[in-house]
């Protein structure tokens, strides 16, 4: 895939689907980190979970912390990092996954584990 998509054109549930394509394609999941290299965490009111949001490139990262005026720069995990070290923390600690968050206010939100399982499916189209 390699080419960014226009994160206008979707909505949260298209975001998701291009989210695992071009995952599975790359194998790398971005997520912004500040100047520490803390990264990323936000609080839904709305659903009263904390999650960490990721996307498929770092264009899209970048795009939504200017968006959103923070000073983040995007970071890549790679999927193996992302299955052995991210998904039993985040699962441990109670955080979900934010899945390609854009400018409309609307994100996927799913376990980590669950986010495996959807890689993993998408992964196992391309073979």
């Amino acid at each position: 895939m390699g080419t960014d998509m226009n994160d206008a054109d979707l909505d949260y549930e298209g975001r998701y689907d291009a989210f695992l394509s071009s995952v599975a394609d790359e194998r790398e999941i971005w997520i912004l980190v500040n100047d520490s290299q803390e990264f990323l965490k936000i609080y839904s009111e709305e659903d009263q979970q904390e999650y960490v949001p990721v996307w498929p490139s770092s264009e899209s990262a970048s795009r939504y912390a200017e968006e959103a005026g923070e000073p983040l720069e995007p970071k890549a995990l790679s999927l193996p990092e992302f299955y052995q070290r991210w998904v039993p923390g985040l699962s441990r600690d109670g955080i979900e996954v934010g899945v390609y968050p854009a400018g409309d206010g609307y994100v996927w939100l799913t376990s980590a584990k669950e986010l495996k399982q959807d890689l993993d499916d998408a992964m196992s189209q391309f073979f």
